[in-house]
């Protein structure tokens, strides 16, 4: 559009001499050499892949194609392997579990637990869910703020005067 409007202002400027520009257009472009290659044509006659088409001489595979999986008398395999039970849960929240016991010898005086303190203490790793399980026993008072909490983990920290937020 810009090389238009400087052809424009060349004519309108009256010095008579109108700049030819080249511009590349759809209907110039070719493919490369050798990018378009025409698909082989078997079974056409004696002069090139003809007769046998490249499929060789007699057998299942030279008259017709075999259906994938077909292992010709053996049980199958779909058969012979082993059945899964159940299912895999496509919804399930795994988190990283840190016991009571654990709590206690990374706050011996007590304090807010909260999951980037956690992290910067090695307890788990960062950008992962945490729960607290109710493993161990716990004496000082502490509130804790993570994604999850155990019923039991819950009742011992708040008979230790902690808080669940």
């Amino acid at each position: 559009m810009a090389e238009l409007k400087k052809v424009a202002a060349a004519e309108s400027s009256g010095d008579g001499k109108a700049e030819k520009v080249n511009l590349l257009k759809v209907h110039h472009l070719r493919p490369a050499p050798g990018a378009k290659k025409s698909r082989m044509r078997v079974g056409r006659g004696e002069g090139s892949k003809g007769k046998t088409a490249g499929r060789g001489t007699k057998g299942t595979k030279a008259r017709y194609g075999v259906r994938a999986g077909l292992e010709g008398g053996n049980l199958n395999f779909v058969m012979r392997s082993p059945k899964l039970k159940g299912f895999k849960n496509p919804f399930r929240v795994e988190y990283q579990v840190v016991n009571l016991e654990k709590l206690a010898v990374l706050y011996p005086q007590g304090g807010d637990v909260t999951v980037a303190d956690l992290v910067a203490r090695g307890a788990v790793r960062k950008n992962q869910l945490v729960k607290v399980l109710g493993s161990g026993d716990i004496a000082v008072s502490l509130n804790v703020a993570v994604d999850k909490v155990s019923e039991s983990a819950q009742q011992k920290i708040v008979a230790a005067g902690g808080s669940v937020g």
